[in-house]
């Protein structure tokens, strides 16, 4: 890819955070949800993943949610393609697996890391923020560097859960590979 893209891509994904919050300092969570609502526009799923042309991309929090009004705020009204964008909580797996992004906090991932395996192979975008979620089974795992945010993408679990993710944003993200 090439130097201007590449900038372009990061641009992009880092000035979210300003396009969502009216040029406020940014605050994490914020962050979080601006670039989790860009993740919808690098990501492919399954046609079957949706029930029409017109159904909306279900963005889930499942168990604790750590956004505030932060993650409705940064969809309010924008759409990805086609589609609308929808927030919901989710409290369960069974919820979780009617959703195309599930967000997993990190108290959440500490409390019931062992049930999450069972999202593995379904076409969702599993993010989580908790070390070693990446590395075992999650596909995207944001991390903070220093100031930064930054993120680590898992190409296997992505493959797994049938998800295409565009070079674009692979290519912003640190590779993970799943270890057992």
């Amino acid at each position: 890819m090439r130097i201007t893209a590449r900038l372009t891509i990061a641009a992009l994904l880092a000035s979210l955070g300003a396009v969502c919050c009216g040029g406020q300092e940014i605050e994490e969570y914020q962050m979080k949800a601006a670039y989790l609502f860009n993740f919808i526009k690098f990501v492919e799923w399954p046609p079957q993943s949706f029930a029409s042309p017109s159904s909306p991309i279900v963005l889930c929090v499942l168990g604790e949610d750590p956004f505030g009004s932060a993650l409705q705020e940064a969809v309010r009204g924008k759409t990805a393609g086609d589609r609308t964008v929808v927030v919901r909580p989710v409290t369960d797996l069974a919820g979780a697996k009617r959703c195309h992004i599930v967000f997993v906090s990190a108290a959440t991932w500490n409390h019931d890391r062992p049930a999450l395996a069972t999202l593995a192979g379904n076409p969702l975008l599993t993010v989580g923020e908790s070390p070693g979620f990446a590395t075992k089974g999650g596909i995207i795992r944001f991390k903070l560097d220093g100031a930064r945010l930054r993120f680590e993408i898992n190409v296997e679990a992505a493959q797994q859960a049938r998800l295409q993710i565009s070079s674009k944003l692979l290519s912003l993200a640190e590779i993970i590979r799943t270890r057992e």
